[in-house]
């Protein structure tokens, strides 16, 4: 869908047991709907360096696949896949007649207040949280499939891959992120035996590949929802790259305690880590994770027509490149 046809979706188009009109959230690759009892997510027709959605058989399968990836550790939440049809100018959700012009995936809506990030801004995350949390978690990193075969060294393209916004960050940024690149392609190289030693053991798993805490519902139960679906090379990961997302964002909410308890929780389920050159490993997924957040800013602040948002993003991108640089520097040698 475009721009324009959400816009109007969002008007006046029809959705399911809707009674009220939804809320609308843009993020940089989807348009999200929140309404009274679920929430249906739409991709937007779009190719980056790391993902294609530009045909509507791509988004259809996508959606499927989104759906089938978060099963995994959800329960009872990704429901179905939408079809979108428009009849004489009006847009619905749902098996009407008309054309199917783009597809939805339908969630059940769960409570926000509940949503990790949420929490952490109130400090009501308490330690029994992180347990439970972290076991799920380790559990899942058990139980999911194993890889063997991977290029474990394109994590230096995925690294460098934040260049692309070079044009659209400050002088200062730049020069952050110049050294960060650099920083990162001598650590690769260094240790890349140690990339490939994990990898045999069987450290690399197909995995969340998204785990930050707004992506995690603190239930009895924890729900890690939103894995990524549109590249598997993203999700099939090391776990201790997984780890160290969450542990990064943790430290982005001046939290390094809950990090730590955290890990110290994981390690305890599933011991991830088994050398000391593992430590450093993880120290380095945290500025890689950072990265990948800086990169995520950039793009929502070039996507957006609205100012207030953009200059947001942009100081999350001041916030996560300053983190990167902050994490390498704790690499370089005593």
């Amino acid at each position: 869908m475009t721009k324009e046809q959400i816009a109007k979706l969002h008007s006046e188009g029809e959705f399911p047991e809707q009674i009220s009109r939804p809320d609308l959230v843009e993020t940089h690759i989807s348009w999200v709907f929140l309404c009274d009892q679920f929430v249906y997510k739409i991709k937007k027709p779009i190719t980056y360096s790391f993902l294609d959605f530009s045909t509507l058989e791509k988004r259809k399968y996508y959606c499927e696949k989104e759906i089938e990836l978060n099963r995994r550790l959800t329960s009872n939440m990704y429901l179905d896949v939408q079809p979108i049809r428009e009849i004489s100018g009006r847009f619905y959700i749902g098996n009407q007649n008309g054309e199917i012009i783009d597809y939805a995936v339908r969630m059940r809506k769960l409570d926000s207040s509940r949503q990790m990030d949420v929490l952490l801004m109130k400090n009501k995350v308490i330690d029994s949280d992180i347990r439970d949390l972290a076991k799920k978690i380790a559990t899942f990193h058990k139980n999911t499939g194993v890889i063997y075969k991977k290029d474990v060294l394109q994590i230096r393209d995925e690294f460098n891959d934040l260049k692309n916004e070079r044009g659209y960050l400050d002088a200062e940024n730049r020069a952050i992120l110049d050294e960060a690149i650099e920083s990162s392609d001598a650590f690769i190289e260094k240790h890349k035996d140690l990339f490939a030693l994990r990898l045999k053991k069987g450290f690399y798993r197909d995995c969340h590949g998204d785990l930050h805490t707004r992506n995690i519902f603190l239930l009895p139960d924890p729900q890690p929802f939103d894995c990524i679906e549109f590249n598997d090379e993203y999700r099939q990961i090391d776990v201790l790259n997984e780890v160290a997302f969450l542990c990064m964002d943790l430290d982005a909410f001046g939290k390094p305690e809950l990090a730590d308890l955290f890990f110290r929780y994981y390690s305890n389920f599933f011991p991830a880590i088994t050398s000391n050159a593992d430590w450093k490993l993880f120290l380095y997924y945290k500025s890689y994770r950072a990265n990948i957040r800086a990169k995520v800013n950039s793009l929502r602040a070039r996507s957006t027509d609205n100012h207030a948002a953009r200059e947001s993003a942009l100081a999350e991108v001041n916030k996560y490149l300053s983190m990167v640089a902050g994490y390498q520097k704790m690499l370089l040698p005593v």
